[in-house]
């Protein structure tokens, strides 16, 4: 059963990737990609990436509680750990410097990928499993869908604004 919003933005190649959190969660799970182009270094997007410690940077008045996920990046919040709270409801469980994050929350496990693309771009992509049967997930994976959506943009905006003004 395919869900709406289960894949955006990501190429077949992407699609076909293994991710770290392909390891996590058994049983029945629904899986999303979702991915988006960024004209910007990959080591600079992962560094964003980084940023999810410390705001979602979605739609803040529904996951921020009305607060502004930061536009000036925290160089020391790429001091990764494995446990360290993401986002304050996700648990960082793996990552690989400059390429990956990986959370885990109860029922979720998502990475969140930086890929180079030809040329000085990048590219990001988010693949999140989500454990339970597809009919009962139908809203949440589409709730999900909007939500790293703007995400993944505002992401995306925030690394490529940033390129332009030190680039």
């Amino acid at each position: 059963m395919s869900l709406p919003g289960q894949r955006w933005g990501v190429t077949d190649v992407e699609l076909s990737a293994r991710m770290p959190c392909d390891a996590a969660l058994s049983g029945s799970v629904v899986i999303c990609d979702r991915a988006v182009p960024v004209d910007a270094p990959p080591p600079l997007v992962f560094a964003w990436l980084c940023q999810l410690r410390a705001a979602p940077y979605s739609y803040d008045l529904l996951d921020n509680f009305g607060r502004r996920s930061p536009r000036l990046r925290d160089p020391e919040l790429t001091d990764l750990a494995v446990g360290q709270r993401v986002m304050s409801v996700f648990e960082l469980t793996d990552f690989t410097p400059g390429e990956q994050i990986t959370l885990r929350a109860k029922s979720v496990a998502v990475t969140y990928a930086v890929r180079p693309e030809t040329g000085a771009g990048s590219r990001l992509h988010a693949r999140v499993r989500f454990r339970g049967p597809a009919w009962l997930l139908a809203l949440p994976v589409f709730g999900d869908f909007l939500m790293m959506r703007k995400q993944l943009l505002t992401l995306k905006e925030c690394a490529e604004r940033e390129a332009v003004a030190f680039g």
